[in-house]
């Protein structure tokens, strides 16, 4: 809300986890290249305007991928907002949440495993947010309406994947590969979209209880509870449960009621009926079987 007011933004998170906004200084480097350039907000908003806010601007046509490579870097040291409003120390950046993301895809269940093509998976999570490094993290205080952000994010992806890993770099290929990626996760339509969108809130609320318990009960994050109404896929449905299952148990034992009570009572009771239901199915097969057996 502060940024609102200010006027200006930090890291992008173009995923529908999009986190608050904060005025807290960046604890990872310094705002210079390593960090997205805060920009006005109410002026019009360009890949050059960012690239003229650098310390050095990457060739028009680089002969190798390393241009690009420092854009990403970008990633790795710009942190995510809504952790520093509530200013937990050293928060994760943009590249610690894909990261945890990309190794969500690897550990995927085996029932869903048989359905998804986990490797796109993995590039789906690796490059989703990768357009942060140049929008910024624009959230729902911004003022920014959706169109634009998509805008913004679409045309920092098409310098990224055209431009800096153009046929100069002996890239094309590579980079033609990345920007289908993400307008395939942007679009949400393929299963392995659908899945990598589950595990973009999953992560989130696994971060979430991970500062809440590092804060031993000092800090109260459950504003961000709303994300885990979001998940689709009953396999990821039943891991956001073991993670407010554990969120309860923490809280009960510091002796304090945190914020997102209800969301978490109403989605763990969907989840403790959907496991009755589907343990009668089970049973009654099983009776089946033994009937069967039986009769012969």
């Amino acid at each position: 809300m502060e940024r609102a007011k200010r006027a200006a933004h930090v890291v992008a998170n173009a995923s529908d986890t999009d986190l608050s906004s904060s005025s807290q200084p960046p604890p990872h480097g310094s705002a210079s290249d390593a960090t997205v350039a805060a920009l006005p907000l109410d002026e019009p908003w360009s890949v050059n305007q960012v690239l003229a806010t650098l310390h050095a601007t990457p060739p028009l046509n680089p002969s190798t991928p390393i241009p690009f490579l420092h854009i990403l870097e970008r990633l790795k040291t710009t942190p995510r907002e809504g952790w520093r409003r509530f200013s937990i120390p050293n928060p994760e950046s943009i590249s610690d949440h894909m990261y945890r993301m990309s190794i969500l895809t690897v550990l995927c269940p085996s029932s869903l495993r048989q359905k998804l093509d986990i490797p796109r998976c993995t590039l789906l999570a690796l490059c989703h947010d990768m357009a942060e490094s140049l929008v910024g993290d624009i959230t729902p205080v911004d003022g920014v309406s959706k169109a634009e952000k998509r805008r913004r994010e679409g045309d920092t992806m098409s310098y990224l994947t055209r431009k800096l890993l153009g046929p100069s770099t002996g890239c094309a290929e590579a980079g033609t590969l990345l920007r289908e990626a993400w307008d395939e996760y942007e679009a949400s339509t393929t299963p392995e979209a659908k899945f990598v969108h589950d595990i973009d809130k999953l992560e989130l609320l696994i971060q979430m209880m991970e500062y809440e318990r590092r804060g031993e009960g000092r800090v109260d994050l459950g504003e961000f509870l709303w994300v885990a109404e979001g998940i689709k896929m009953e396999e990821m449905k039943a891991w956001c449960s073991e993670v407010l299952r554990e969120r309860e148990e923490y809280w009960k034992g510091v002796g304090k009621v945190p914020g997102g009570v209800d969301i978490a009572k109403t989605i763990l009771a969907r989840g403790e009926e959907k496991e009755e239901i589907v343990g009668k199915m089970l049973k009654k097969e099983e009776q089946g079987k033994k009937d069967g057996i039986n009769k012969d």
